[in-house]
């Protein structure tokens, strides 16, 4: 069904603009018209799915069920939760505050902190679109597993003292949880579409106008010299590269997609990508006001250790 996305785009390119075939320009353009409209299509069609879905667990059921489980088992499902559980820049302050209100470990919350937006539901459908089922699972697994094993460190290094104070004098009632109907969930799932189309199709098209241009511009060479699998700190430096970029797990996905056109290495390209989603520079400015600075850099340390680990192990496995 997505070839009708690359006709139209042959289309548009060639016939229309009168490219040429293998020229810089037209092989840009080529992506960004074809990228533009298969990714919009699957976001639109996903987003409305998994939209059904969150409307199973809100933040407070979420907070409850967690309270109940054993701390191990509690990691994992924060992070499994985490996959399903709508999570940005404008909810971190509020979801981390009813988190810890509730009583759940400082670690288990951070496992759910990390996962929400580096394991995103979207960019997993998308990823398997583009990409094949293999690397979808390798990034919910790797994903989920960075998750857990980060949440679970900081959780030993008893950090609770580095959460803003104000955050512990915060205390929120027992909320109800509504109970939705079928048309509720559907009227959800509709503006829950228009909500997160319209906030985020901005770092979408930029994301594809970067892997347009690493697409039809960037030379293999150039890629592969800096990061490719002879360079030993390519890992690294793609984590650090990722970090100033602001972007969700979906905008990031075209320049993934031209990265890995290009040679990068699928460890590599991972921990790019999990470094712009969870490491970001403005999610770190957000979470300043509920985090103390120990807290904050403790956080981005492990966090990217784990990430960097994981680059380098499916370079070396794959």
């Amino acid at each position: 069904m997505l070839k009708i996305f690359t006709n139209f785009a042959d289309f548009i390119t060639f016939q229309i603009l009168g490219l040429n075939q293998g020229e810089h320009l037209s092989e840009a353009i080529h992506f960004f018209i074809e990228d533009t409209l298969k990714i919009f299509f699957l976001l639109v069609t996903i987003i409305f799915v998994v939209a059904i879905v969150r409307s199973f667990f809100p933040p407070e059921r979420t907070r409850r069920f967690l309270t109940k489980k054993k701390i191990i088992v509690a990691h994992v499902l924060a992070a499994l939760l985490g996959v399903v559980t709508p999570f940005c820049s404008c909810s971190a302050c509020p979801l981390f505050i009813g988190f810890v209100e509730a009583g759940i470990p400082l670690g288990v919350t951070f496992s759910f902190l990390i996962s929400s937006p580096m394991v995103n539901e979207v960019a997993l459908v998308l990823l398997f679109g583009l990409f094949g089922w293999k690397i979808a699972v390798i990034y919910l697994v790797t994903g989920i597993l960075v998750a857990v094993v980060a949440g679970f460190v900081i959780g030993r290094l008893n950090m609770e003292k580095y959460v803003a104070d104000y955050v512990w004098e915060i205390r929120m009632g027992e909320a109800e949880i509504p109970q939705l109907s079928w048309h509720d969930r559907i009227e959800y799932a509709k503006g829950y579409v228009k909500d997160i189309i319209s906030r985020i199709w901005p770092y979408v098209l930029g994301g594809i106008a970067v892997g347009a241009l690493v697409h039809g511009y960037v030379p293999q060479d150039f890629l592969l010299r800096y990061a490719g699998p002879s360079n030993p700190v390519a890992v690294p430096i793609a984590v650090l590269l990722g970090v100033p970029l602001y972007s969700n797990a979906a905008g990031v996905i075209p320049i993934v997609q031209a990265l890995m056109a290009k040679g990068l290495p699928l460890g590599t390209t991972l921990a790019f990508m999990m470094a712009v989603t969870a490491l970001s520079f403005p999610e770190m400015v957000i979470l300043s006001q509920v985090l103390k600075r120990q807290l904050i850099i403790t956080f981005v340390g492990v966090v990217t250790t784990a990430i960097i680990m994981v680059g380098y192990i499916f370079n070396f496995i794959i």
